[in-house]
């Protein structure tokens, strides 16, 4: 096993991939835990078609994939929470609608341009081979950032998860810290790209965290086993990637699938 770690670590790719990957799960875990409480966890999924629609349209206009895909996403997020919060389109509903035309978009422009390139494959399942330096920098930056601010914000975190309108009649700015985890939640998308793909990415939103909740009842509790459960899935789904020769991305999903089963029988029998 050892021997197999110090061979996949002497590749550059795979430790950038490696460290840039376990920065992104940890903090779509900790969010995921919010979001799932919240029944607002499809908003990952919505927001990896906004990036696939984005990442299209940078593709055909030649221009850096990041740069139009994060205010992409951010302005989504932002404007997936006002359409749930003011009016009569529910959250799962304003989601949908973003989510297809965000994907009939970004199909459009692929067709109009040069088709499905290796590029775009990319972006859409996942390519550890495609992180290039620059893009180690930025993930890793807006990765930090992310987990700062939840960490800094974790106790207004903790209050709108679990009841907005007391956290708010008790001078918490809901509203504020809504929007914060909408625009947390679309950078980590963003930035889970490169290795997740559009496509693959919501589940380190959502697997965690579901996982977590089928043995653990505290909010804290399911928090730090979600990181943990993410980071070690992440892990493996990289090693079985290079051992079987397989996309990250699935792997890393198919990995958090066998986690889930299992916490969900070991949840089962806690409750006997």
């Amino acid at each position: 096993m050892l021997g197999l770690l110090s061979e996949m670590f002497s590749y550059g790719f795979l430790t950038r991939a490696f460290l840039v990957g376990t920065l992104v799960s940890l903090a779509a875990a900790l969010l995921g835990v919010s979001l799932v409480l919240k029944r607002y966890s499809m908003i990952g999924d919505g927001l990896s078609h906004v990036g696939f629609g984005a990442l299209s349209i940078a593709f055909a206009l030649n221009l850096a994939p990041l740069y139009v895909s994060i205010p992409a996403c951010v302005v989504a997020a932002f404007f997936l929470l006002k359409i749930s919060e003011n009016s009569k389109i529910k959250g799962d509903a304003a989601i949908a609608l973003i989510a297809s035309s965000s994907l009939a978009i970004g199909v459009i422009a692929t067709s109009l341009s040069s088709g499905l390139s290796v590029d775009v494959y990319g972006y859409m399942f996942g390519s550890i081979l495609a992180m290039q330096q620059s893009d180690v920098y930025i993930s890793v930056a807006l990765s930090v950032a992310v987990l700062a601010v939840y960490v800094l914000c974790y106790n207004k975190i903790f209050a709108i998860t679990f009841d907005a309108d007391f956290a708010r009649a008790t001078g918490t700015k809901a509203g504020f810290y809504n929007m914060l985890l909408a625009l947390l939640t679309a950078l980590t998308i963003v930035v889970g790209m490169r290795i997740m793909g559009t496509m693959l990415i919501s589940s380190l939103i959502i697997f965690p965290a579901l996982s977590a909740m089928r043995v653990l009842r505290s909010f804290k509790g399911v928090i730090i086993c979600s990181g943990i459960i993410s980071i070690v899935c992440f892990f493996l789904g990289m090693v079985f990637s290079y051992v079987f020769s397989i996309p990250t991305g699935a792997s890393v999903v198919v990995v958090n699938l066998a986690v889930f089963l299992i916490f969900y029988v070991i949840g089962k029998l806690l409750k006997r």
